[in-house]
């Protein structure tokens, strides 16, 4: 792998977040999620940066971390969903790492996401047509960064560990000889 970090990038739902803790895990890596980094720089929630600063400024925002993980190592990143619409921001994903895009239907990530009341996006009168339109849209820009398509549907998070670890070429950290 010519760059040591792993960013993953897809819809909000899609496992971007869970699949990246295990990730790191497996590989003895940092986890950084661009989303809990604007909270910690900010000292408020997503949802409040939406409502005072729009989206706009909650997107400026997120330019900025992303670009502050350029040259670092041994990371993998979990991106918000919307992280690929700027253009700066999709030749940046590149240069922090391999982008893996997690991709899952519109059902699938109306499922996981319907309860969550911390997604600005989906707050309005219908968020599965908000689903639909939004994955429509980034469609595209996601496959246009993407070296990997991961499909996560039904499968065990492990499962998608070992598909991610086997497309961009890592293996889990070794163990120093002699150590326990």
């Amino acid at each position: 792998m010519s760059n040591p970090c792993i960013v993953l990038v897809g819809m909000m739902g899609a496992g971007k977040s869970t699949v990246g803790k295990a990730l790191a895990k497996h590989l003895s890596w940092e986890f950084v999620d661009t989303d809990h980094l604007i909270e910690q720089q900010t000292g408020v929630s997503i949802p409040t940066i939406f409502e005072i600063e729009g989206e706009a400024g909650f997107r400026r925002r997120e330019s900025h971390v992303l670009t502050g993980l350029e040259g670092r190592e041994g990371l993998v990143v979990a991106t918000g969903g919307g992280i690929v619409l700027a253009e700066e921001n999709r030749s940046t994903l590149k240069r922090v790492g391999s982008v893996v895009y997690l991709s899952a239907s519109a059902a699938e990530l109306y499922q996981r996401t319907r309860l969550d009341k911390n997604r600005p996006l989906l707050q309005g009168p219908n968020p599965r047509k908000k689903i639909e339109e939004l994955l429509a849209l980034r469609l595209p820009l996601y496959k246009s960064v993407a070296d990997v398509v991961v499909e996560t549907g039904r499968q065990p998070v492990s499962q998608l560990v070992s598909k991610i670890c086997q497309a961009v070429g890592v293996e889990k950290a070794r163990s120093p000889v002699g150590s326990k």
